[in-house]
């Protein structure tokens, strides 16, 4: 996926700033991003080059200008044809956890334990916050039932994710009890 899909797709909801741009996908979970301004307004500029989106510029006079920016018919049309066109990515399941947990095998079992605990405690934190954004449908595009419930579902994935670690962590802590006690499958 490019950035300039992903603002194609924001724009579609709603027109926004470079700056709510940044926003939404800094605090979406998996419209991330991990670049820099300066990515989304050159993103931004291309958008613009190509006809995929117009900005007006709205005068402020106790604040900078901002320039709102809305996707056009042939942006749109862009998006569709990304949309329906690319083949589903397989998710990666590179977990710099699962890196630093295999090397913990010749710790006793009770500090494994602990970074058990740490994970478990951040993992607990991570469905906390998918439940309420999913409650609050935030960031949640307004525009029809069908879409209300793909992004409800989009929210279901991440929180029955967060559940599976959280009963893998606890088969994981169960196989640790072995181990505990001094016995050796």
């Amino acid at each position: 996926m490019t950035i300039d899909y992903a603002i194609l797709g924001l724009l579609s909801w709603k027109p926004l700033t470079g700056y709510d741009v940044k926003r939404v996908m800094q605090d979406s979970p998996f419209l991330y991003w991990s670049g820099n301004n300066n990515q989304i307004y050159k993103a931004l500029v291309k958008l613009l080059e190509n006809g995929f989106v117009t900005n007006e510029v709205q005068y402020q006079e106790s604040a900078p200008n901002k320039k709102i920016y809305s996707i056009t018919e042939s942006g749109l049309s862009e998006l569709i044809r990304w949309v329906t066109s690319e083949e589903p990515e397989i998710p990666e399941y590179k977990k710099a956890f699962l890196i630093q947990l295999s090397w913990a095998g010749g710790l006793e079992p009770e500090k494994i334990d602990e970074l058990l605990a740490k994970y478990e405690k951040a993992m607990t934190q991570q469905l906390a916050m998918r439940k309420e954004e999913k409650r609050r449908e935030k960031n949640f595009p307004n525009r029809s039932e069908q879409e209300h419930f793909v992004w409800e579902m989009i929210y279901d994935n991440f929180i029955q994710t967060c559940e599976a670690e959280l009963r893998w962590i606890q088969q994981f802590r169960e196989g640790l009890e072995h181990y505990k006690k001094g016995e050796q499958t």
